[in-house]
């Protein structure tokens, strides 16, 4: 081990302001940036929806492009997520975090697909006619 492993930090250090390379802990100015952000970002589709500004399907599109933005600012604001940090480890998370949104999404839009388009339509006395 090197003298540096077992040497005191600075104070400063014990905020995420470190020489290793790791981002700092945002302002707070910056959190509540991000508190207003997903506050608008959850409040616009919930309006959409309530409303019924626009057809359901164009609703469902929109509702999860904003989910995919509101993720993308929790990672930034609250995560401290950039290129800079960790030397690119938080750019290979940005990335497997996209990967996975994308899986995620589409395959959750195909299987709801699937079952509207397979479910057998039904009548009320079809229903009542039902063991």
């Amino acid at each position: 081990m090197s003298a540096h492993d077992h040497a005191p930090h600075a104070h400063g250090d014990a905020h995420g302001h470190d020489d290793h390379g790791g981002a700092a802990h945002g302002s707070y100015g910056s959190y509540l940036l991000g508190f207003g952000l997903s506050v608008v970002l959850t409040a616009i589709p919930f309006w959409m929806v309530m409303a019924h500004v626009l057809p359901n399907q164009v609703t469902g599109y929109i509702i999860m492009a904003f989910a995919a933005i509101q993720i993308i600012v929790h990672m930034v604001l609250f995560l401290h997520l950039d290129t800079k940090s960790e030397s690119g480890w938080n750019m290979m998370a940005l990335a497997f975090t996209v990967v996975v949104l994308v899986i995620t999404l589409s395959g959750s839009l195909w299987v709801m697909y699937n079952m509207n388009t397979n479910m057998m339509p039904m009548s009320v006395e079809d229903m009542r006619q039902m063991p």
